[in-house]
């Protein structure tokens, strides 16, 4: 039997022929590849059950869980492998039924640029019309077992990806959504590490903004570990007639020899190299904390006047600029510019800001629509319902079923308008509410809802991106509520909480750096105090923590004095000096932002910057910094070290900027 070799930068994934099917025979470390195993069989499972196939139905399974489950004529799907096609950095199978017409073509892709290995699988129907209950995208046979360590990122509004470990001896783990939305609540990325073993990790990840399910089954005394995942299998039937087939979405894998670090530097390098454009992210300023819906011209500009001065690269007019939003009850949908706030139009404004040397950005949030609109009065049957029953308000808001051809057209042209008759070339996209009531009652597809709405706020997002390429575009779901790889793919910079306290805020990035990179963590300096915690912090201690990514300022600048804006002048300046390396660099968390001190080091070229916060009162803090050269010499200000010394003894810091945080800038030395 054939074997299949897909190498990564510093992984290799290896899948072989068995009479079951494909299976997985190794994935890591290229010089440890096995010797074909043997597969352990007991009797009361069938040999599909126990070998670890790439991809499974019910139906070839019998007493273990698999990513497809087809109701039809003949219930499940026993597939065969057909055909298989190698290449460099690609594989492509075949496997078929051929009693109930059901086919699935499976697909891998690498790349020796980055260690992420991407699979998908198309399934199709020849013969009669059938139902997908489960369309997952892949099984992953995790060689960390018996059971793992599983790191997931999980949360709520303003509490967003909090690492939690859990200890899987045996049993499963489901997680997912039901929103409509990737969700606030987990994150569709897993990380797993041996119970006994810590030192290597995988991460899987689905690339998938729409409702999901990712399930994670540790088998007793098995050692492999199968996450599966795909669109939600509890509220979504794919019907498929004949002929017709369906795409899932891709799902990501990912091997590190050093640990969790590791993992995230090599998910840093996929979306930093592969998913994202190039380009800086720039200094952003939006008015909202300093206007809420009191967006008028004169006070616009005075702001902009502020934010120019410190160093702001963009201006962004966020909720309350178009006609009839004097709060959120009214007038979302009707995306004109207000008569009343604007009788001159935006010009005035627009211009304004760009005479300041800065760009200019809206906000908008197109998937929703107020029960007192324009839009609403005049297509109350865009709105997701479920029959005859009351609709389901949140927010003094319904959502609009994207998935409608119509919707998607309208949603089109309002952009399309928006961005030619201004010279926008910044856009903050938000989605405030979860999605209730999703589907099409007596459509043939309207438990599909979710893969409809969430295909057409991809064509959205390519449209902006084809035909507006100059528009920096912000992903936003009440926060962090629609992050995953399928939206890195498609904007520039994402929101990562509602929630810009700064302690709350380094923790939630201390999470979303785990599994996300710093070139697309928006982070704003504003004036709100902490939900949680209540711990004073410093101008500088705020503008260290929005540095740790893509810096953006949200203060009333307005009520800053003169020596305040001064020192954020001077915070911006040293934060576009180290953008290169915060964006570019490997990064390592040094600690927990919970205890007494946390630093954050970047490390890109000859350069390391390393963010330092503490608590009020804490002591002197040395960081012990990684990955330096130990033969190598370091500049530190007037000092120069040793990289074994600052590896095994660590740095003093001097909190030169703070007393309760600094930047540390060492430069190697040739």
């Amino acid at each position: 039997m054939s074997r299949y070799e897909l190498r990564t930068a510093r992984s290799v994934y290896v899948v072989a022929e068995a009479p079951e099917g494909l299976v997985l025979e190794h994935w890591g470390d290229p010089a440890r590849v096995p010797e074909r195993p043997s597969v352990r069989r007991a009797s009361f499972e069938t040999a599909a059950d126990v070998a670890p196939l790439e991809y499974a139905a019910a139906g070839t399974r019998y007493t273990q869980t698999s990513e497809l489950l087809v109701e039809g004529p003949v219930d499940g799907a026993r597939l065969q492998l057909r055909s298989v096609t190698h290449a460099d950095g690609s594989l492509r199978a075949e496997l078929a039924d051929d009693d109930t017409g059901i086919e699935v073509v499976l697909h891998w892709r690498t790349s020796l640029e980055h260690d992420v290995v991407e699979r998908w699988a198309r399934i199709r129907s020849t013969r009669h019309e059938v139902a997908l209950t489960r369309a997952f995208t892949a099984g992953w046979n995790v060689p960390v077992g018996p059971g793992a360590r599983v790191t997931q990122l999980v949360g709520t509004w303003s509490r967003e990806f909090t690492p939690a470990e859990v200890d899987l001896p045996a049993g499963q783990l489901r997680l997912g959504s039901r929103q409509g939305v990737t969700s606030h609540e987990y994150s569709p990325v897993v990380a797993l590490r041996s119970r006994a073993d810590p030192g290597e990790a995988y991460g899987v990840a689905l690339a998938w903004s729409g409702s999901w399910r990712m399930q994670v089954d540790a088998v007793p005394f098995r050692d492999v570990v199968r996450v599966s995942a795909g669109v939600d299998d509890e509220s979504t039937v794919i019907t498929l007639g004949p002929g017709d087939g369906y795409e899932t979405p891709r799902m990501l894998g990912v091997w590190s020899a050093d640990g969790a670090a590791g993992l995230a530097n090599a998910w840093h390098d996929y979306q930093r190299g592969t998913l994202a454009r190039p380009g800086d992210r720039p200094v952003v300023y939006n008015s909202w904390y300093a206007t809420g819906f009191d967006v008028r011209v004169e006070h616009q500009l005075a702001l902009a006047d502020v934010a120019a001065g410190i160093g702001a690269e963009v201006f962004v007019v966020d909720d309350g600029w178009f006609a009839g939003r004097t709060s959120d009850r009214a007038g979302l949908g009707d995306w004109h510019v207000d008569p009343e706030k604007f009788p001159d139009g935006l010009k005035p404004l627009v211009a304004g800001v760009l005479e300041r040397g800065m760009r200019f950005g809206l906000w908008v949030e197109p998937e929703a629509v107020n029960p007192d609109s324009d839009l609403y009065r005049a297509h109350p049957e865009w709105v997701y319902r479920a029959g005859d029953r009351p609709l389901t308000t949140m927010r003094n808001q319904y959502v609009l079923d994207l998935g409608r051809p119509e919707v998607e057209a309208w949603a089109a042209a309002m952009l399309r308008r928006l961005l030619t008759e201004h010279p926008i070339s910044y856009l903050k996209w938000d989605m405030n509410r979860a999605v209730t009531d999703g589907g099409r009652p007596g459509g043939p597809h309207g438990r599909e809802w979710t893969i409809a709405h969430t295909r057409a706020y991809y064509r959205l997002m390519r449209l902006l991106r084809d035909e507006f390429p100059h528009v920096t575009v912000e992903a936003c779901a009440g926060g962090g509520g629609r992050i995953d790889n399928a939206v890195l793919a498609l904007s520039d910079v994402v929101w990562p909480s509602d929630e810009t306290g700064p302690r709350g805020r380094l923790a939630i990035q201390h999470g979303f750096l785990s599994a996300y990179p710093p070139s697309v963590m928006s982070s704003w300096v504003t004036d709100e105090p902490d939900r949680l915690d209540t711990a004073p912090a410093s101008l500088e201690f705020r503008f260290v923590v929005a540095m740790a990514g893509v810096l953006g300022i949200g203060s009333d600048l307005l009520a800053w004095d003169t020596a305040t804006s001064d020192r954020a002048r001077e915070l911006v300046a040293l934060y576009r000096e180290l953008r290169p390396v915060i964006h570019a660099g490997d990064v390592t968390r040094l600690g927990e932002p919970g205890e007494a001190h946390y630093a954050v080091q970047y490390t890109a070229g000859s350069r390391v910057v390393v963010l330092v916060w503490r608590r009020p009162g804490d002591g002197p803090v040395r960081v012990r910094l990684a990955g330096l050269e130990p033969g190598a010499q370091y500049r530190f200000g007037e000092e120069v070290l040793h990289g074994a010394a600052l590896r095994v003894g660590g740095l003093t810091v001097p909190f030169a900027l703070a007393p309760d945080c600094d930047v540390v800038v060492l430069d190697r030395l040739a």
